[in-house]
This record gives structure tokens, C-alpha cells and sequence, in this order.
């Protein structure tokens, strides 16, 4: 009933409805659908039917396919079961925990609220599975990506629900792949992160694979490299189309060898080295404490800025703080991590969970704005020259830059945030939405395009940051003062909150655990 109630049920009815127009045809494209409740219902799709022919499982312990054929036709356990013999893409629409049959769960959120010491002690431990049976499952389809949508609003998600569905079925990508990294001799692969299937030590199996996708990939350094000469990598990935044409992509990397770490620091990449972190403190919250966490990431800067400034800085005072010009912004960055959904001890555990889910297999160029969000002003764009972009510059995350009398955006790639103030004229709340005054701001709206300068640039802009992002964006209005307001600040990384220091004290901070590692 709740998926009813929300408005959710018809959401994904409409999306399915209107996106099996644009799947790719052919013989090999064949959907099927079932619904649950208490009971599975398979719907026999033959074409010779008048309409679709429910058929009704009810034994939800030991679920079984009604027909060998017709569930599945051209263009949870049962669903798996009906593509068993074809293979392909399975998608769940839910609203809530399964309650009922295999796999069914409770809410176990209370059990880390119950002791306010213990929740940050114990929270970990709500992230592990709690069945078996859905470990298992999730192992066999290994592929997969999440979309969450809290709290559903019938307002402004059907808009999104489509798109995410529509580029989950057109986006460029490929089934039943097979993926191998060589490289050369003194560098051996390490270790594999993303989502994904190992049989052999060697290879990473993927059920599915798209665009949208990303495999961390450790390499080790176990023998010596020649000043001068050059190392390779290699990345072989065997595929099957979405239209049955089986191909190979090669990728390969020659990079030059160096023995001066200066050269290292001077060509780092703070992109890719901050996903990296970021992707493997993920993988460590759901079996640690969130304070060890969050300790683990700040010891990673310490020691790449400690090891810069041993073997690589100029002597100078051991008062000031020397950042390698590539990584500047790695301190930054690290204090945003351990702000973020993922690592703050307040919040709902399934946001952190959903956080894990999303960093996993997320691609570099969205790591950082997920957990630092670009913010700007929207309610002066008349005043703005933007030249050749159609964004405006970024604020930094700072309530200061933040003023009563002003309009902000804020989006992380997943969100899309707008903040107003409680002194904003009337005139511009008129222009940008077609309203007159703060009181009318509702939390979930659709943003429409009025017929003015100062709504056209604003909408521009969503466009294309949706385009950046291959993201439709989830819009939301924060108001001061009010809950949605607090959610707003929350991403003010660089303030001082009751958890966390200002990005000031954390320069301070890592400084004395740098001098420290000097001592």
C-alpha cells in the first residue's frame, strides 16, 4: 500500500510505459514484468492472448516459474528464476522492506538508536547483511546499481524516475564481460574494487557493464623501474552487445619512470587519487566505527602531505604548511569526506547505506563534487557576465558567503539544492519561480521556464549541470530556519559544527600530525 499511497506505483507504471519505447530492437530484446505483494504474479505476454494472463504464485518460500516459457517475451528469487534460461537485466521497483517469503527483513534502524553511545559504536553492524539467501543473490546477478528516492514525492520524482529509467535501458553498454589488467614488470595489480564477480584471480567478471561504471584498480610496485625508460598498462574488456556482437576493447597506458618523487607529486592527479581514497573508506565503513573511519582518512592525507614534505619540500620553518601545488585542495577535500553522508554519525543508516552503494562504482569526475557540491548564486545571474560557460564561478561551502537577501544552488550530482533566503526581494522569487514571497515555497517542486531573462539562465544552468552529470537531478527548495533549511547548511563542509571542525582547524589539525611524523 505504500508504494500506492506515495504515488509511486503509478511513477514507475508511467516510466515503464513510455521507456519500453526506446529499448533497442531486435530479436534478442525480449521484457517481461511481475509484481509482488504477499504473493509473485507472473504475467504471460503470448501474443495470441486478448490480454496478459496473471498467474498468481503463492508459495513464497520455494518460488518457482509457472511457465517455461511466455514470461519473457521479444521486445527479487522469481524474477531471477524467469531470466535464468535467457539472461539479461533484471529492475526492482520497492518501496518498502520485503516482509514476507525468502529474504524478508525488519527495520533494524532502531536497534542503533536504542543507545545513543552505542549507535556510533554499533552502526556498522545495521550495514551487513542480515540474510544469507539476499548475500547469495547478490553475488549471482553481481552488476548492479541502486536509485533511491527518499521521501517519494509524486510531485517532482516521476520526472526522474523516468530519465534514471530511460538511461539505464539506452545508455551505451554491454553484457556477459570478462575484464584483465596487465601491466609491466616491476608493477603487479594488487587488488580490484567496484562491483563485480571474481572466479579467477586474474579476471573480473561483469554480468553487465555500462558507461556509468568504474573498477578501482591497486597497483604495487615490487621491483625496480629504470630513471628514463617507461612502464605500460593494459586493460582488456571482452564483451557482448546489447544486439549479440561479441567484441574486445583494449585500452593502453605507457607512462615515463622517474626516481624523483618530486616529479611524482608534481604530476599527481588529485581527482583520481581522491576517489581512490574515498572509494576504499567506503568500503570500510560497513565493518569499522565510524570514528576509526573517519581517523583512517585523515591519516591518509597525513601521510601523502608528511611524505612530500620529508622528501620532496624545500628546508623552511617546521611552523608553516607545505602543500604539493597538485594536492593542495587534498586536505579540503578529506575534511568534506568525513562530513559526508557516508561518514557524519547523524543521519538515517539507509543514506549511508545508499552512499556506500553509489561510491562504489561511481566514475572519477563525480567523486568530488558528491561529497564537496558545487554551490552558486542564482538570484544576481542578470548581473553576471558568464562567458563562455553557462555556469557561474563556485562559492566555497561557507556560510558566510551565504546572505538573507540571497538565492543559492547547490548540487552534488545525485541532489540538486536551492537555498533562499528570508530577506529575498519579491521581484526575483517572481521571475525564477512565480511566486511572491518565501512563505510559498513548497520543499518539492518542478521547476518551469517563465518568460524572462532571469528564469531562462536558471534553467540553462540545470541543464546543463544534468548534462555534466548524466544526472536528470533531484530538485529540492530549502527555506531558513526550517528542517529543509538545516539540510542546506549541513553541506557547509567548511564550518565549524558540533562533530567537526572548520577547514581552518583541520589545516591546523593535520599540520601537528605532520610535525608530529617529523618529530
Amino acid at each position: 500500500m505504500n508504494a500506492i499511497q506515495t504515488g509511486a506505483t503509478a511513477a514507475a507504471c508511467s516510466a515503464i510505459n513510455q521507456v519500453i519505447a526506446d529499448l533497442p530492437e531486435g530479436p534478442r530484446t525480449m521484457v517481461g514484468i511481475a509484481t509482488f505483494d504477499c504473493t509473485i504474479h507472473f504475467y504471460n505476454l503470448k501474443r495470441a492472448l486478448q490480454q496478459p494472463l496473471m498467474l498468481v504464485v503463492p508459495d513464497v518460500q520455494d518460488v518457482y516459474t509457472p511457465l517455461e516459457s511466455d514470461v519473457v517475451v521479444p521486445l527479487a528469487e522469481a524474477a531471477f528464476l524467469a531470466m535464468k534460461s535467457t539472461g539479461g537485466k533484471l529492475l526492482v521497483f520497492q518501496s518498502v522492506l520485503p516482509s514476507a517469503g525468502l529474504g524478508s527483513l525488519s527495520a533494524r534502524e532502531a536497534e542503533g538508536r536504542s543507545n545513543i553511545s552505542a549507535g556510533e559504536k554499533e552502526a556498522h553492524k545495521l550495514l551487513q547483511p542480515a540474510d544469507k539467501a539476499l548475500k547469495t543473490m547478490a553475488i549471482e546477478f553481481a552488476e548492479y546499481q541502486v536509485y533511491y528516492y527518499y521521501p517519494f514525492s509524486a510531485l517532482s520524482d516521476p520526472a526522474k524516475l523516468y530519465n534514471d529509467l530511460r538511461w539505464n535501458v539506452i545508455r551505451p553498454q554491454g553484457f556477459e564481460a570478462v575484464m584483465r589488467v596487465r601491466c609491466s614488470q616491476g608493477i603487479q595489480v594488487q587488488e580490484y574494487s567496484g562491483n563485480f564477480c571474481r572466479r579467477i584471480p586474474t579476471d573480473v567478471d561483469l554480468p553487465a557493464i555500462d558507461c556509468d561504471k568504474t573498477i578501482m584498480v591497486s597497483l604495487k610496485h615490487d621491483d625496480k623501474l629504470q630513471e628514463g625508460t617507461e612502464c605500460a598498462f593494459q586493460c582488456a574488456l571482452l564483451y557482448t552487445t546489447v544486439y549479440g556482437q561479441r567484441r574486445i576493447r583494449v585500452s593502453t597506458l605507457s607512462l615515463p619512470c622517474t626516481n624523483m618523487l618530486s616529479n611524482l607529486f608534481r604530476s599527481a592527479d588529485l581527482d583520481t587519487q581522491f576517489a581512490c581514497i574515498t572509494k576504499q573508506v567506503a568500503s570500510e565503513i560497513p565493518s569499522a566505527p565510524l570514528a576509526q573511519v573517519r581517523d583512517q582518512a585523515t591519516s591518509i592525507c597525513v601521510n601523502i602531505l608528511y611524505s612530500y614534505r620529508k622528501f620532496c619540500a624545500t628546508v623552511s620553518s617546521s611552523g608553516q604548511l607545505i602543500l604539493p601545488e597538485a594536492l593542495k585542495l587534498l586536505p579540503l577535500y578529506t575534511l568534506a569526506l568525513m562530513k559526508s553522508t557516508g561518514l557524519r554519525s547523524e543521519g538515517r543508516i539507509d543514506d549511508r547505506s545508499f552512499w556506500i552503494n553509489h561510491v562504489s562504482p561511481l566514475p572519477t569526475p563525480l567523486i568530488i563534487p558528491l561529497v564537496y557540491p558545487r554551490m552558486i548564486a542564482i538570484h544576481d545571474l542578470d548581473e553576471k557576465e558568464l562567458d563562455d560557460s553557462t555556469i557561474p564561478s563556485p562559492i566555497p561551502l561557507s556560510s558566510e558567503h551565504i546572505t538573507d537577501e540571497g538565492i543559492y544552488l547547490l548540487e552534488n550530482g545525485e541532489d540538486c539544492l536551492i537555498c533562499v533566503g528570508n530577506s529575498v526581494q519579491s521581484s526575483s522569487l517572481q521571475q525564477l519561480f512565480g511566486i511572491s514571497s518565501v512563505e510559498e515555497i513548497s520543499s518539492q517542486f518542478t521547476l518551469q521556464q517563465y518568460d524572462n531573462p532571469l528564469s531562462k539562465k536558471l534553467n540553462a544552468i540545470v541543464n546543463e549541470i544534468r548534462r555534466q552529470r548524466c544526472s536528470y537531478l533531484r530538485l529540492k527548495f530549502c527555506k531558513k530556519g526550517d528542517p529543509s533549511g538545516m539540510t542546506f547548511f549541513s553541506h557547509m563542509v567548511e564550518d565549524k559544527t558540533q562533530s567537526g571542525l572548520s577547514y581552518v582547524e583541520y589545516l591546523v589539525h593535520i599540520h601537528r600530525q605532520i610535525q608530529s611524523k617529523m618529530a
